[in-house]
């Protein structure tokens, strides 16, 4: 018979395995359901169109000439429905996993790229480029430039407050939601003094849209979130003891401060990446992170995958109804991303009240 206090250990390492492998097996449900939404998300609005033809003509992409696929199939796939659908992946992976990461460091569920007042800042970039022509750029860059660099202001604003002595992490979320209404007004401010037309086009860009996805943005988004995401892995335990206590941490050997510069610098640097092609996207940030942390847990090590994915899959659900909802008619991806966030943010709470941070 085995001591008591050795069975107690086998019982204890069970249970962790366990753990462990429920959470590989969410983030692998995750990645199933992706590669199953873009077959079914093709085919929407193209008749005579196969969930068969589409991965057939995928994968002749990759491997030429092996499978036989038509013309039409492969333009339908390749050029029409396969750009938005990767955009809205991509930025659905993006905006998920810098809300984890915000969420993460700043041990509040509030925290979000669009409740920090990047994506606020971005929308008064474009604001700037499209009312005034001004910008940092110059061409069809003008927007994207100027998005991007107003998205990248209000991190460096918040990422100064972070390294100032003695601030907290309610104050620094509390300065991002002032940022957010600044860059708000201002941009409401523009859009009173413009034109119809400039009026216009600048609330079609603050309500998102993935309808003008290339595959050259698409592949600038790829490049940075495949360069930041391991990186934001290899932290992501650092991060774990950090919320255990920064004195806890600091013992431990964690540089703390450097640590949360570096995890908000590249969040803030896929977020940006992202809006300024997109326009502002909110929820996703917000909710994905939330449910994946009511669902796994919160060791970030398999959090940040996890709402990386989820924000991924979200992302896609809500362009199915942007395009469906009001066919032939597709609507603004953000308008679909807060109808379906609010109810579903609200559901969360109202289930779970416990903290998990």
């Amino acid at each position: 018979m085995k001591p008591k206090s050795l069975i107690s250990s086998d019982s204890i390492k069970k249970d962790y395995n366990d753990l462990i492998g429920r959470k590989i097996l969410f983030i692998i449900a995750l990645s199933i359901s992706i590669i199953a939404i873009i077959g079914i998300s093709s085919t929407i609005g193209v008749i005579g169109l196969s969930v068969k033809e589409v991965y057939l003509t995928i994968l002749n992409v990759f491997f030429p000439d092996t499978f036989v696929v038509s013309d039409v199939a492969a333009r339908v796939v390749c050029y029409i429905r396969l750009p938005r659908i990767c955009m809205g992946i991509l930025a659905g992976i993006g905006l998920g996993i810098s809300g984890a990461v915000m969420q993460g460091i700043l041990r509040n569920p509030l925290a979000s790229p669009y409740t920090l007042g990047i994506s606020s800042g971005a929308g008064f970039g474009a604001a700037v480029a499209i009312v005034l022509g001004a910008g940092f750029a110059g061409g069809e860059y003008l927007i994207i430039g100027n998005a991007f660099i107003g998205a990248l202001i209000c991190s460096i604003v918040i990422l100064l407050l972070s390294s100032k002595q003695g601030t907290t992490t309610e104050t620094m979320l509390l300065a991002g939601i002032a940022l957010m209404y600044l860059f708000s007004a201002s941009t409401a401010l523009l859009q009173y003094f413009a034109d119809d037309e400039a009026s216009k086009e600048v609330t079609f860009w603050l309500i998102g849209s993935l309808s003008y996805a290339t595959w050259n943005q698409i592949i600038a988004i790829a490049l940075i979130i495949v360069i930041t995401f391991p990186i934001l892995l290899w932290k992501s335990n650092d991060l774990n003891l950090i919320a255990a206590g920064d004195d806890t941490a600091k013992s431990l050997g964690i540089n703390v401060k450097n640590t949360r510069l570096i995890l908000m610098i590249l969040a803030s640097l896929i977020t940006a990446s992202i809006v300024c092609f997109t326009g502002t996207i909110g929820f996703i940030g917000l909710v994905a992170p939330h449910m994946t942390r009511m669902i796994i847990g919160g060791d970030n090590r398999f959090v940040f995958p996890a709402s990386a994915l989820l924000g991924g899959l979200l992302l896609c659900v809500a362009d199915i109804f942007a395009i469906t909802l009001a066919e032939p008619t597709i609507l603004p991806i953000g308008i679909m991303t807060s109808y379906m966030g609010v109810p579903l943010f609200l559901y969360l709470i109202l289930r779970r009240r416990k903290s998990y941070w």
